[in-house]
């Protein structure tokens, strides 16, 4: 498999997207990996797994009406396999395999027999103290987007996903690119503070727009470049509700298609109006685990 990501809008042919089948009891508190999901299982609204397949069909509905080839996980019993694009994810024609949380690591193996296709030399596994998940990897044509967290207290942070060995790694591994860096917002115990990945708080769509949440990032000079970078007359502003609710963490088909949630009616409305065609689809149970659309899917091939 000739592997080909450049961007996030290139037409896609070429997709791992997560599963929900067999997704496992809801959590205990402590057994929560965001604030969101636990404050899920605290209000007893924790997503019900038939719910949740529901919402996932829908999506793959989309992508086959695109002719997208679609690659499902290898279904493991009473585990969570919802969010592919956290263990591994692509920049051009090398597949790298996240260092994700110690108790996901059985979720690489479920999606082994899709990249086992790729040149040896094109799998990369990065070294043990480079924490990275593809949530906060972002190729963007020159550039590669990264979220992270470089505090001395990153280690008292669940949600920090992405540290500084691991954009150091990714600046060596493709030294061609630039790689930027952005310090992102965290907290283990409110969701409406916590950046979790870069994506949700930040997503380019189309050839030159972007969809941004200022609060999510740490340092606003950081905020200031990429808005800047897209120009303010291409951003659309989301709220610390709409951050929530994770409006940035919609999936391009291509330059002009986008897959959305159904209720993300003022995201929605801005993107037709810019000449977008919106696919609407059902998420809003998967997101209450604090990922959605872009979470879910992993890009192997676009044009």
């Amino acid at each position: 498999m000739k592997l080909n990501i450049q961007n996030e809008t290139s037409r896609l042919r070429a997709v791992i997207l997560g599963t929900a089948e067999s997704n496992g009891p809801t959590p205990k508190p402590e057994e929560c990996y965001d604030p969101k999901s636990l404050e899920h299982v605290l209000a007893g609204t924790y997503p019900k797994e038939e719910d949740m397949i529901k919402e996932m069909e829908a999506v793959a509905a989309v992508l086959k009406k695109y002719d997208v080839t679609v690659y499902r996980p290898k279904v493991l019993e009473n585990y969570n396999q919802i969010f592919a694009r956290d263990i591994s994810f692509v920049i051009e024609d090398k597949i790298i395999i996240a260092n994700i949380l110690p108790d996901r690591k059985r979720e690489v193996e479920a999606t082994e027999y899709v990249w086992i296709n790729v040149d040896k030399s094109n799998r990369i596994i990065l070294p043990d103290d480079c924490h990275v998940e593809g949530g906060d990897v972002m190729p963007w044509n020159d550039y590669i987007f990264m979220g992270t967290y470089t505090g001395e207290d990153y280690s008292e942070y669940i949600t920090a996903r992405t540290n500084k060995q691991a954009v150091d790694a990714i600046q060596k591994l493709f030294p061609h690119k630039k790689v930027k860096s952005f310090e992102l917002r965290k907290s283990n115990t409110d969701p409406r503070e916590n950046a979790l990945h870069l994506d949700c708080c930040f997503q380019p769509v189309g050839k030159d727009k972007a969809i941004i949440h200022k609060n999510g990032f740490l340092i606003e000079e950081e905020y200031q470049w990429l808005v800047d970078y897209f120009g303010k007359e291409n951003i659309f502003e989301i709220t610390k509700d709409e951050m929530y609710d994770m409006y940035s963490n919609i999936f391009s088909i291509s330059e002009n298609v986008v897959i959305s949630e159904r209720n993300f009616t003022r995201l929605n409305n801005w993107l037709r109006a810019n000449g977008f065609t919106v696919e609407e689809v059902p998420y809003a149970e998967i997101a209450k685990q604090e990922g959605l659309l872009r979470c879910s899917t992993m890009p192997l091939i676009r044009d």
